[in-house]
């Protein structure tokens, strides 16, 4: 039974997909967003999630890093596989709001270091046409100047202040790069990171509206903080301008039945809400702020719906496993 139970176990781990870091994405967004929402008891039951999926994630990684190698090579070629990143910086920016300063920067180190691993990688093997899963590249990258930037207000560092916004700027020269290709295709047929190509500039509008508080607190950047709040308002009315699209995409098409990508939804959907927040909040725009209470409620329900599917769908993996191994 424990060799049967290891197997299943080591397949489980295998059949783990590269996107899988959607799923603290999602989840750490939506807490952030709830949090914002001052709803802190529901945020934290979504971070402790997020934070144990974060781990079971590392562990699998790990597994597979001395068992499959050639498996883990193959999949840190694809975009999908840059999740992990944007996960990390995520949870480490929750962690921030509750006070965990050290264990933010150590996960913003955790986040870098995999940035410097993956993205020359998936870049050397980069495909065209474009898809949503692609625009993480831009996610990733920009989830990095989102933390740094939290950071750096709360510790007073202007060259954290400076790294984020070196990564503001490469996170939108790679949606540029990604946008250039992307098949418009994927808002019909695609399986649910097609709403990536919306969430990345929502993300970029989040971590430069943060920039900007950084430089406005920071003596040496407070210059540039103006021009950083008029670009974070038009970088957030390019991200909204998706929104009809999207939401045409989902009532034209089908789209039944679970799949990982769908937490690919469920990240832009909070980080709408989360970036209308703080750029309401920065630009005293009354509207902004009222969208994103209520959208943060959208974004709640799906991550629902995507979480009582991922329950299912592992329950149903498990069970298959099991019995397939069980002697007859």
């Amino acid at each position: 039974m424990r060799r049967r139970v290891s197997a299943v176990a080591e397949e489980l781990a295998a059949a783990v997909p590269p996107a899988s870091g959607a799923v603290v994405m999602g989840t750490g967004i939506v807490s952030i967003g709830l949090s914002l929402d001052r709803q802190e008891t529901l945020s934290r039951i979504l971070v402790g999630i997020a934070a144990a999926v974060w781990i079971v994630l590392g562990l699998q990684l790990l597994a597979l890093a001395s068992r499959r190698r050639r498996l883990l090579l193959e999949q840190a070629r694809l975009p999908a596989a840059l999740t992990g990143i944007a996960g990390t910086n995520v949870l480490g920016t929750r962690l921030l709001l509750l006070g965990w300063n050290w264990q933010a920067a150590a996960l913003l180190a955790v986040g870098l270091a995999l940035w410097l691993a993956l993205v020359p990688n998936v870049l050397a093997h980069w495909r065209r046409p474009t898809v949503g899963a692609s625009f993480v590249l831009t996610v990733a990258t920009e989830s990095l100047a989102v933390l740094g930037a939290a950071l750096a207000i709360e510790e007073g560092a202007p060259w954290l202040a400076v790294a984020a916004l070196v990564c503001v700027g490469l996170g939108l020269l790679g949606y540029v790069f990604v946008v250039a290709s992307f098949d418009l295709r994927q808002l019909l047929v695609g399986r649910g990171d097609h709403w990536v190509s919306g969430g990345a500039l929502a993300i970029a509008t989040l971590a430069c509206a943060r920039s900007a508080q950084a430089a406005g607190l920071l003596a040496p950047l407070r210059s540039v903080a103006g021009s950083l709040d008029t670009a974070a308002l038009a970088l957030w009315a390019a991200a909204a301008a998706w929104l009809p699209a999207l939401l045409l995409g989902e009532l034209l098409s089908r789209r039944g039945g679970y799949d990982v990508r769908r937490w690919s939804t469920v990240f832009p959907l909070g980080m709408y809400a989360v970036c209308s927040l703080v750029v309401g909040d920065v630009q005293r725009i009354g509207g902004l702020e009222r969208f994103a209470r209520i959208w943060i409620w959208v974004a709640f329900t799906v991550w629902l719906l995507v979480f009582a599917g991922m329950l299912r769908r592992s329950a149903e993996v498990v069970c298959v496993s099991l019995f397939a191994r069980s002697p007859s």
